[in-house]
């Protein structure tokens, strides 16, 4: 049975304003909480870390602790 890509996790690659589709999906994972986001929905990310965040408080927790 064939997968859409509605049904798995995409992979990104996180820029320092947008974000590059590597594989197509329907959502990603935050780094954090390993919530699902969907791709319409994604607006916190770390370019840095190549990271995804829900939400921006995850996304202040996460930058202020340790790499």
């Amino acid at each position: 049975m064939l997968m859409s890509s509605a049904d798995r996790p995409a992979m990104l690659q996180y820029g320092p304003g947008s974000f590059r589709v590597l594989r197509a999906g329907s959502y990603v994972e935050c780094a954090v909480t390993a919530e699902k986001i969907p791709l319409e929905e994604l607006r916190y990310w770390s370019a840095e870390r190549q990271e995804a965040y829900a939400s921006p408080e995850i996304a202040t927790r996460r930058m202020l602790s340790p790499a």
